[in-house]
């Protein structure tokens, strides 16, 4: 994984991002915009799936909507946590949502997500979040 940050230019080169919303729209829209930026995105549409998917692939990051049918964003972040290290329980996470002000970036915090990214969000928020969670992932350098 290479993530560079340069005078505002980010680069996600190699940075495996799991992105789950139910929108279709939605979906492809983060998609694009991470890929501008080099990241590898994989999408899924529900809470199920995506816990499916981060254990199989090991994403560097995961981007979750919070309001889905059935289970949503809390639900999907309380199983991930409870997860071992070594199965993806400490997946760097951003909610991406519309549920904007600061009871709502409190609670999603305490849910166990490290960034609230507000929708509609832009291009380079979101590559910066997305590259401040895959540094995070990194292991130290040795």
């Amino acid at each position: 994984m290479r993530v560079k940050v340069r005078n505002d230019d980010v680069y996600l080169g190699g940075v495996s991002v799991l992105v789950v919303d139910d929108c279709p729209l939605v979906r492809a829209t983060v998609t694009a915009m991470l890929e501008h930026y080099g990241a590898a995105v994989t999408t899924v549409g529900s809470a199920d799936e995506a816990l499916e998917a981060l254990v199989r692939e090991r994403p560097d990051v995961l981007v979750s909507d919070l309001a889905m049918p059935d289970k949503g964003g809390y639900w999907l972040i309380g199983k991930v946590r409870a997860l071992p290290p070594e199965r993806g329980g400490a997946t760097p996470a951003a909610a991406l949502t519309g549920f904007t002000g600061p009871e709502h970036r409190a609670t999603i915090l305490r849910a166990g997500f490290q960034y609230h990214i507000e929708k509609p969000v832009s291009l380079e928020k979101l590559a910066g979040v997305v590259a401040l969670l895959a540094l995070k992932a990194q292991p130290p350098s040795q």
